[in-house]
């Protein structure tokens, strides 16, 4: 997994500069961009991380921006700095998904311990992501049959059941489930059917 970064989205260049040297003396990876669109126009290429950025911005403030992340499907996590006169601005930024604001001005360990959590969840958002990738790649791997087995087993029926759904005996639903149970990587019908579910829910 690439180390993760913080994206730093702020019109102000003495503060992005200021934020930029404080996470590097901390070993923390970060890029800074100048502006809403300046990072937007990133999206298909962003690194895993997380994201801080100023709510008041020129062209398009920190709300709208992550409006338009999530609407291009960015997951990242969110973190947004507000002035006082912002705060109904930052709150209205946490229902829209922001995980987190910062009111100026913070002290840095507030920074650090925010933007920490922020990297952890993203890790953890990213590494769901992956997991529901495999069990999918896993599935599309199987046989036309295996493929009917494990329909089966994901509609709770019996292999009984499902061998005359199929028209196949009893034994032979055995071996594909076996199958199924191999490919998938599943140690019982309880993990197949849990990671079934997690692969056909969006990450």
């Amino acid at each position: 997994m690439t180390e993760p970064v913080v994206h730093i989205v702020d019109d102000d260049e003495a503060m992005r500069d200021s934020l930029l040297f404080l996470l590097d003396a901390e070993g923390l990876k970060a890029r800074g961009y100048e502006s809403a669109p300046a990072f937007l126009d990133r999206v298909g290429e962003l690194e895993p991380g997380c994201i801080l950025t100023d709510v008041r911005m020129p062209q398009v403030n920190g709300l709208e921006m992550v409006r338009r992340l999530k609407a291009a499907g960015v997951t990242l996590p969110v973190i947004v700095m507000t002035g006082h006169a912002d705060l109904s601005l930052a709150i209205e930024a946490m229902r829209a998904g922001v995980i987190d604001f910062l009111e100026k001005p913070f002290e840095d360990e507030a920074l650090l311990s925010a933007l920490r959590q922020a990297l952890s969840a993203g890790a953890e958002d990213l590494r769901r992501e992956q997991d529901r990738l495999a069990v999918q790649a896993r599935r599309a791997a199987l046989s036309a049959r295996e493929g009917e087995v494990l329909e089966g087993l994901l509609a709770g029926k019996p292999n009984k059941i499902i061998a005359f759904d199929l028209g196949i005996s009893p034994r032979t639903v055995e071996i594909y489930r076996a199958n199924v149970m191999t490919k998938m990587q599943a140690a019982s019908l309880s993990e197949l059917v849990r990671m079934c579910l997690l692969a056909e829910a969006k990450g």
